[in-house]
């Protein structure tokens, strides 16, 4: 990935619940119809960063499923939100030991670099992990959640034919920009295999629980705090970073502090 110029940073302090922040990412892809003829019209490409409460992102096909109620209600009972979310794929968990990262940029053509841009992030964000430590690797490995071509799983330093998926993608294009939205699994992986063994024997959908978990299940003692700094490191190799203090989405302005 080369330099890419400016890109905003918005580290979401609290969660808006799994709807709310769902809506949010929403919110700021439409923000880039906002675009004018003028540079200084158009919104900046913008980085948000967040730790969920406990959701369940279901794919549209899964709502079609005769089990899909039965599979939502199992989501509940064991606190987790289920939502169905506009992007394709299956089920996918996460929760407070998760960072979500939604990426948001205006495009005039969003559809032209729709599959390059799942490489170009997938290998930025095993870059990400790899400068902790991970043996992270790019690619699906077999029965996986919410199989993709793109996830980013690691390997475990204790035992190398023990696999996780990490990282799961996914992307909304709209004529004027795209969204492109990652959860990176860090801690608490049994409770992420709980859920989603769960989800996936009520739409009876095959899957290997042993896929899932957490990059702490892989013999690394990490923090999602020290995963969020490696992946704003990445970032910073191929972006001029800004943070900024407030919702873009809900303020006219905002405050900029420069990194």
């Amino acid at each position: 990935m080369t330099h890419a110029g400016r890109l905003e940073v918005y580290r979401q302090q609290t969660s808006d619940g799994a709807h709310g922040d769902l809506e949010l990412a929403l919110a700021l892809l439409q923000r880039t119809r906002n675009q004018g003829r003028r540079s200084a019209d158009q919104p900046a490409p913008l980085l948000r960063l967040y730790r969920p409460e406990p959701t369940v992102a279901f794919g549209q096909r899964d709502q079609r499923l005769p089990g899909f109620d039965d599979a939502a209600a199992a989501c509940r009972d064991q606190g987790f939100t289920p939502l169905v979310r506009r992007a394709g794929g299956r089920a996918a968990a996460y929760h407070q030991g998760s960072l979500v990262i939604d990426h948001i940029e205006p495009d005039s053509d969003p559809i032209r670099e729709t599959q390059a841009r799942f490489t170009a992030f997938g290998e930025l964000l095993q870059e990400a992990l790899g400068q902790l430590g991970v043996d992270a690797r790019l690619g699906p490995i077999p029965g996986e959640y919410c199989l993709g071509d793109h996830s980013v799983h690691g390997i475990s330093l204790v035992d190398p034919d023990r696999r996780i998926k990490l990282v799961g993608t996914a992307q909304r294009v709209i004529s004027s920009g795209w969204l492109f939205s990652s959860s990176i699994i860090v801690e608490g992986g049994a409770v992420i295999r709980r859920v989603l063994s769960e989800a996936y024997a009520a739409l009876e959908i095959p899957w290997d629980p042993l896929t899932a978990g957490s990059v702490t299940e892989l013999g690394l003692d990490l923090t999602v705090d020290e995963v969020e700094q490696s992946v704003l490191d990445a970032y910073a190799r191929h972006w001029a970073l800004e943070e900024i203090a407030e919702n873009p989405a809900t303020s006219s302005s905002t405050s900029a502090l420069r990194r």
